[in-house]
């Protein structure tokens, strides 16, 4: 009899130590998993210029507002998945140097996709500004048009950058800009054909000639990306106009 109790309690034993050893690799993972990211190139961002009239907040939660003097216009930005937000920070403010307002978001993770509400409660921050717009880089894009899916009326507008929008807004009055780069080879190009059915038929596409997927933000050269013609300033001022064009 105490032969198959020790028998029964060993066999628990090796269960729970087997759960535990699973969990912990699991932890281990995931850990690995989140820290494996692009950082910002830190040094390319500070060769931009920055405007003296452009004002820079930084709110509690990490987000970080561009605010120029007089903005025509607002725009919530949803980084690229795995990518550390500050990296689009020279975008933001050459946008803002165009007088539309920027909220740059922090995502848990640097993972859009575990906080696609990220943009509740921007709004009523600057109850001033009407026309607002939503966006995002690749992942970050593809999660702004989810949450605009749910928030349609709240928004002008929708702003992709090396992204597409599994979310059907093909039913309402939201305009849409896609923005890519003719070297991109991060873009899955099938899934953002077949995906454009999603955005309406009057939407605006716009390829960048020699632009490639990372150059949207300063974190170097992604994996599997094309070789790009241009820099990453170039591709950024690029990419402000057409914002500035597509808002104004």
């Amino acid at each position: 009899m105490s032969f198959l109790k020790d028998k029964k309690k060993r066999k628990i034993f090796i269960w729970i130590t087997s759960v535990l050893a699973v969990f912990l690799l699991i932890i281990s993972a995931c850990g690995i998993y989140v820290n494996d990211y692009y950082r910002a190139d830190i040094q390319g961002i500070n060769a931009f210029s920055v405007a003296e009239d452009i004002t820079q907040t930084s709110f509690p939660d990490g987000s970080i507002a561009f605010e120029p003097k007089d903005p025509k216009a607002a725009f919530i930005f949803y980084p690229g998945g795995k990518v550390e937000y500050t990296s689009y920070v020279p975008l933001m403010r050459a946008c803002a140097e165009k007088d539309i307002l920027c909220v740059l978001v922090q995502m848990p993770f640097n993972l859009a996709v575990l906080d696609v509400n990220a943009a509740d409660g921007i709004k009523e921050k600057y109850p001033e500004i009407e026309n607002w717009y939503i966006g995002g880089h690749s992942l970050g894009g593809s999660m702004a048009a989810a949450y605009l899916e749910k928030n349609a009326d709240e928004f002008e507008g929708l702003i992709l950058l090396g992204s597409y929008s599994t979310a059907d807004l093909s039913g309402g009055d939201i305009k849409v800009l896609s923005v890519y780069g003719s070297e991109d080879n991060v873009l899955n190009r099938e899934k953002y054909a077949s995906n454009k059915k999603n955005l309406p038929d009057d939407f605006t596409e716009v390829v960048i000639d020699g632009g490639c997927h990372a150059y949207f933000g300063m974190y170097g050269k992604q994996s599997g990306d094309g070789d790009p013609k241009i820099t990453p300033k170039e591709q950024i001022l690029i990419t402000a106009e057409e914002i500035e064009k597509f808002v104004k």
